[in-house]
């Protein structure tokens, strides 16, 4: 899935709109089918878990870089990916000074889990959505740049409430 994410912010950076997102279309179910045979097989592991979020992780920056860097502006581009690092990497922030309840077929079950309503799904629906928009009314991706943005920023700020609200009190 790396390497079709790869190539999607490429064909983005070069403004191949449709590329881009038939590219990150097939990133994405990679992504989803490689977790899914792991499962099945029973063959998780810890490091596979850590290597899919990383390859995730970096396959969105890329995206979301290139796409901002080409339609919008370095400024921008900045917040996108700078707000859906933070809204992921808050997560084992919390597992490391909160603890997490117990793990399910590789997978850590937590309570930030559901918590947020904007995280990489809605993103890279955003994304295709957006891009197939573009084709129809110019202008769409950079709309959907700022939307993504935005809604990742309140989804964090959804999460960091919830901690707070949550976990603030003083330990005795």
């Amino acid at each position: 899935s790396i390497v079709l994410g790869m190539i999607s912010s490429y064909a983005y950076f070069k403004g191949k709109v449709i590329t881009g997102a038939t590219f990150l279309f097939w990133s994405g179910i990679f992504d989803l089918c490689d977790g899914f045979v792991a499962r099945k097989n029973n063959k998780c592991t810890k490091f596979g878990a850590v290597v899919d979020w990383l390859a995730d992780k970096w396959v969105d920056a890329w995206i979301l870089g290139a796409i901002a860097f080409t339609y919008t502006n370095p400024y921008i581009a900045i917040w996108a990916i700078s707000a859906s690092m933070l809204h992921t990497f808050i997560k084992p922030v919390a597992y490391a000074e909160i603890g997490y309840e117990k793990r399910n077929k590789g997978k850590i079950i937590d309570p930030l889990e559901n918590t947020g309503f904007f995280g990489r799904p809605e993103t890279l629906m955003s994304v295709l959505l957006f891009s197939i928009l573009e084709r129809i009314i110019p202008g769409s991706i950079k709309l959907g740049i700022y939307f993504i943005a935005i809604a990742t920023t309140l989804s964090l700020g959804h999460r960091i409430y919830y901690l707070y609200k949550n976990y603030a009190s003083y330990e005795e």
